[in-house]
């Protein structure tokens, strides 16, 4: 399956976003989130290049797949990090401890573990990319834009589960409807990051 000329530009523009992001947009921060939050967009920048250049059949790579659990694990330890510190150092072993849980079992127990797996562990790091911006915003720690970083997580939440549940063998969406909604949520997810993160 190949991208339309419309998906090839969405992808395009999500790649430039991410690296504004990674130009412009991480300043003035302490070292750890800098270097997480510089990580994090940087994978998403290769990812939308990748995926731009090499069409869907990179998403079958098991080293892409890997790669990419990088973004919500390192960008939500820089916002752990950043505003949690009593559990920085519980987070940072979670962090650690599930990217090589993903990769041991992506190259030695495939099929439905390592999707479980992937699903637990892009979960747990969805889920405080969505609901530390909220909690945030709400109680009024940070400015109301950064919730927009919260949408961002659900996004990304929405996307994983998408391509988990296909590769499970059990599609909520028919294929070709999940491939033609990536594109589109790769650049939402990466605009909301964006200026979650600028207006907050």
């Amino acid at each position: 399956m190949k991208f339309s000329i419309l998906n090839r530009v969405i992808l395009l523009s999500s790649s430039l976003l991410a690296a504004y992001q990674i130009a412009v947009g991480i300043d003035d921060l302490e070292a750890v989130p800098q270097v997480c939050y510089t990580i994090g967009f940087g994978v998403l920048l290769v990812s939308c290049l990748l995926l731009l250049i090499l069409g869907y059949e990179v998403l079958d790579s098991q080293v892409v797949v890997v790669v990419a659990t990088i973004i919500p694990l390192s960008i939500s330890l820089g916002m752990v990090w950043e505003y949690l510190p009593a559990i920085r150092v519980p987070y940072l072993v979670f962090a650690l401890a599930g990217f090589v849980a993903v990769l041991i079992t992506r190259y030695f127990a495939a099929g439905r573990p390592a999707t479980l797996v992937l699903v637990v562990v892009h979960g747990i790091a969805g889920l405080v990319i969505f609901i530390l911006p909220v909690y945030l915003s709400l109680s009024g720690r940070v400015n109301p834009g950064f919730i927009l970083v919260g949408i961002s997580g659900g996004l990304i939440g929405l996307g994983g589960l998408l391509l988990s549940f296909l590769k499970m063998g059990k599609p909520v969406l028919p294929h070709e409807t999940i491939m033609n909604l990536l594109p589109g949520l790769l650049l939402a997810m990466t605009a909301a990051f964006v200026a979650g993160f600028n207006l907050g």
